[in-house]
C-alpha cells in the first residue's frame, strides 16, 4: 500500500481497519488466552474476523449488544458471559466434580455473539465499510450465523453445539451448552434491567425478538 511520501494520500483507513481485525479480537478478548488448545484459540479469531469482514465493521467495539440497546457493547455482553460461565463451571468442577471442559466453554462463550456481525448491520448509527449481502442481515438468528461460522473455520463439534443459545434449536443441550445458556441470560438480564429497566423476558415479550 503505497504512504502519504509517495504521492498518493494517506492510507484507505477502511483498508487499515480490515488489516487490523486479527488484533482487535485479540485486544478485545483477554479471555482467549484462558483456552488451552492454540488451534483452538484461533479457531476463535478466524471466526470474529470473518463476522466482521462480511459485516463490514470498522471496530468490533462497534457491534451492539443489541438492535435497540447500543449503550452497551456486544463485546462487553460477551466477555461477561464468559466470565459468568467460567466461574460456573469452577463451582460445578469443584463442589459438584462436574466433568465441564474449560475450553469448550469459554471458546463458545467467545463465540455465542459473534453472529451479530451479520445479523446487526441495520441497526448502526455510523456507517459500515461495505457488508457482504451474501451474509449480512437478520434473516438468520445470530446464534445460528455464529453457529455456522464456528463450523466454518473448524471448531470442534462439542464447541458449535454450545453456541446455539435459544431453546429449541439444540434438542439435546451439553453440559457445556447449558453453561452457556445461562451465563448468556444472567449477563443479558443485567444488562436489559439496567438500561430499560425490564427484564429479559419482558424485553423479548414486548420487541417481538429472541433473547440476546
Amino acid at each position: 500500500m503505497a504512504d502519504e511520501s509517495e504521492g498518493n494520500g494517506p492510507p484507505d483507513p477502511t483498508q487499515t481497519a480490515a488489516a487490523d481485525y486479527d488484533q482487535q479480537v485479540q485486544d478485545a478478548f483477554p479471555e482467549l488466552d484462558a483456552i488451552t488448545d492454540e488451534g483452538l484459540r484461533d479457531r476463535v479469531v478466524q471466526a470474529w474476523v470473518l463476522g466482521l469482514r462480511r459485516g463490514g465493521w470498522r471496530d468490533v467495539h462497534d457491534v451492539p449488544y443489541a438492535w435497540n440497546i447500543h449503550e452497551v457493547s456486544n463485546v462487553e455482553h460477551t466477555r461477561g458471559v464468559t466470565e459468568i460461565a467460567a466461574e460456573s463451571a469452577a463451582v460445578q468442577r469443584t463442589r459438584h466434580a462436574a466433568d465441564v471442559d474449560s475450553d469448550t466453554v469459554i471458546a463458545a462463550c467467545l463465540l455465542h455473539d459473534v453472529g451479530k456481525c451479520y445479523e446487526y448491520v441495520d441497526h448502526v448509527d455510523d456507517d459500515l465499510v461495505d457488508p457482504d449481502p451474501t451474509y449480512a442481515g437478520d434473516a438468520i438468528p445470530h446464534s445460528l450465523s455464529g453457529y455456522a461460522l464456528a463450523h466454518e473455520v473448524g471448531c470442534p463439534v462439542a464447541v458449535q453445539r454450545a453456541i446455539p443459545h435459544f431453546v429449541g434449536e439444540v434438542p439435546d443441550r451439553t453440559l457445556e451448552a447449558e453453561l452457556v445458556k445461562s451465563a448468556n441470560d444472567a449477563s443479558s438480564n443485567a444488562i436489559i434491567r439496567a438500561t430499560m429497566g425490564i427484564s429479559l423476558d419482558e424485553w423479548v415479550a414486548k420487541y417481538s425478538q429472541t433473547s440476546e
